[in-house]
């Protein structure tokens, strides 16, 4: 395959702004019989940098939309059904998917969304990408045409229906990256698009890649969005008899444009409408040489200093079975006695009005007027020095933090795998193996074989903080994640409690039944004490989830986030597929830390003010 070289670059430039070094990349690269993924954020060209190279080369491109419902069948071809039962199976009788049909005629093949297809349908292109050729069952050896390559494009920062794709595949493809261009590409990509005037576009092209950069938000708008700014704003000024655009005309072009494009965190209270209206409003003012608005308290987060670096050299352990139960026994022994117990919570001399006693309607009753205070009190009286209060007030909590995990979610079904069923109505027939099973003769309706999407196995490491002043409220935070966490796993989901401070604790191992009960009665042993160990508790965790080889590793970490102990930890998160972080601090710097953590395994980062809010948080992560 060669590419013209002297045409390329000159088409490139008439219809690509930019992207001269990827261009020459990927033209090498095809030009060496490569396969390549290109991977960069929405709108960055990746499809139009293709085919504008294919058009150089005159090359054919075979176009794939990757999704969920993206079958080994629908990508290679089958055969079809009523045309075996009356010719079997005949070359006539096959219906070419796109990759057979690249094949065939020398073609590239794009697959668009790469990580959003089935682990089992990339498993179709292994032999693919290796030898040059495909076994097709009653069909024969297919080998690929001279100018067939594979070329896949991929979001890597959407974390929303899509999965990581396996060493095998990744080892056969090079990888070219693709970002935004710079502001002044962006201008002229623009100005080409809309033939707006220099002002509106650069006004356009600044506050979309304003969307990049605030705190705010997790994923920021492409240049389509600045097109689309320029030419409802354009539109607007017309219809309204602006001789230009007013303040109140870019508003409304902007939220029309932006704010279906932008994804806040989860954690953030405010609406995109708000926040883009601030940015416009920074903006505008910066125009006119005017002072810049003061931005709310909710942006201000991350001052860019970070967290004190950790104290290195201590990497901490992973306790587990008999050395797990050491250590909660010896954390139990730190006891509050009732003058700490009533300084701290004004309702406890109504709750325990003498040594021994809880009245547990009272406390019930503050549940449902005050659940942060009566949840705070339950947790120190587990604690207390009273042996009849301190073990009448763990079994009332076990059953409080049950009843409130329980309120209200399930997890959400995550990544599917398709599955092959005998004697079932539903899905895909599977023609070959129902064939199989009837060889000559009537096919009953138990001998139908299928094929459909079930949900994937799923293995979660909840990891709780319990350094510092882990007490009360912290303490019910703690129980409260437990509870939902362990009351809400299912057959295709396990789960593992890590409690850390120091040395990570393992208060239920991956793989193993331990009670929600005793779990929860585990974490009311522990107070706060000692340094922040992050990095330990993450190898902790990935050693867990190594258990479950099969399924989707997830952790979730119940943290600020500021490490004072261990190596850095962003650099023990191998194994680890995902990690979600739920941040009880409002410390900025602690925020910013928990976001950092949560954008390199493609999570989200929820703040957790008071234990309440913990079941709807989870529900957040895994319904989104």
């Amino acid at each position: 395959m060669q590419f013209p070289t002297e045409h390329l670059f000159e088409r490139l430039e008439q219809n690509i702004v930019g992207l001269r070094r990827e261009a020459e990349i990927l033209a090498v690269a095809l030009a060496t019989g490569r396969h390549i993924v290109l991977e960069g954020p929405p709108g960055t060209g990746k499809s139009s940098l293709l085919r504008t190279l294919a058009a150089a080369a005159g090359l054919q491109v075979v176009f794939v939309e990757g999704n969920a419902e993206l079958t080994p069948a629908r990508l290679l071809g089958s055969f079809d059904p009523a045309m075996v039962l009356q010719q079997g199976y005949q070359p006539e009788c096959f219906t070419p998917g796109p990759l057979m049909a690249a094949l065939r005629e020398g073609a590239l093949l794009y697959i668009e969304e790469f990580n959003r297809v089935p682990e089992e349908t990339l498993n179709v292109l292994i032999t693919v990408l290796a030898e040059g050729e495909i076994h097709v069952p009653r069909l024969g050896q297919i080998r690929a045409g001279a100018g067939f390559r594979l070329i896949a494009a991929m979001n890597p920062f959407d974390a929303v229906g899509t999965a990581r794709v396996s060493q095998a595949i990744a080892d056969r493809m090079c990888r070219v990256a693709i970002g935004y261009q710079d502001d002044a590409a962006e201008r002229q990509i623009v100005r080409r698009a809309t033939g707006g005037d220099e002002a509106l576009v650069a006004m356009a092209v600044a506050l979309t890649r304003m969307t990049r950069a605030h705190p705010d938000i997790r994923l920021g708008s492409s240049v389509r969005g600045a097109i689309d700014l320029v030419l409802v704003a354009q539109g607007l000024s017309r219809l309204r008899g602006e001789p230009a655009p007013g303040r109140a005309t870019l508003l409304d072009a902007a939220l029309a444009a932006l704010s279906g494009r932008i994804k806040l965190d989860e954690g953030c209270e405010r609406t995109p409408e708000a926040i883009l209206a601030d940015m416009l409003d920074r903006l505008l003012a910066a125009q006119q040489g005017e002072p810049t608005p003061q931005a709310p308290p909710s942006a201000q987060h991350g001052t860019g200093h970070g967290p004190a670096p950790p104290a290195a050299g201590d990497r901490g352990r992973m306790l587990t079975g008999a050395e797990t139960r050491a250590a909660v026994r010896a954390a139990a022994r730190r006891t509050l006695s009732r003058y700490d117990l009533s300084t701290t919570h004004p309702h406890f001399h109504m709750v325990s009005p003498a040594v021994g006693e809880l009245d547990e309607r009272h406390l019930v009753g503050l549940c449902q007027t005050d659940p942060d205070a009566a949840l705070s009190l339950l947790c120190d009286l587990a604690a207390a020095t009273d042996p009849a209060l301190r073990t009448r007030a763990r079994r009332l909590a076990a059953r409080i933090f049950l009843r409130l995990g329980k309120a209200g979610w399930r997890w959400r079904q995550g990544y599917r795998r398709l599955v092959v069923e005998t004697g079932r109505a539903e899905g895909e027939l599977d023609l070959e193996r129902t064939l199989e099973r009837a060889p000559g003769r009537t096919v009953t309706r138990d001998e139908v074989v299928t094929r459909r999407w079930r949900a994937g196995a799923r293995a979660i490491a909840l990891l709780v903080d319990y350094s510092g002043s882990m007490r009360g409220q912290a303490l019910a935070t703690a129980a409260m994640a437990a509870a939902a966490t362990l009351l809400a796993i299912d057959a295709q989901t396990d789960c593992s409690i890590i409690a850390f401070a120091r040395d990570a604790l393992v208060l239920r191992e991956q793989g193993r039944y331990r009670s929600p009960e005793a779990v929860i009665d585990d974490l009311l042993s522990l107070r706060g004490k000692g340094v922040t160990n992050l990095a330990a508790v993450l190898r902790a965790a990935a050693a867990q989830l190594a258990r479950a080889p099969r399924a989707e590793k997830v952790a979730v970490l119940l943290s600020d986030c500021l490490a004072t102990a261990g190596d850095d930890p962003l650099t023990a998160l191998t194994g680890i597929e995902r990690l979600h972080v739920l941040g009880p601090s409002a410390d900025p710097e602690a925020i910013a830390a928990g976001r950092r953590l949560a954008a390199t395994r493609q999570g989200h980062y929820v703040q957790v003010h008071t234990a309440a809010v913990i079941p709807r948080a989870l529900a957040t992560l895994f319904f989104a």
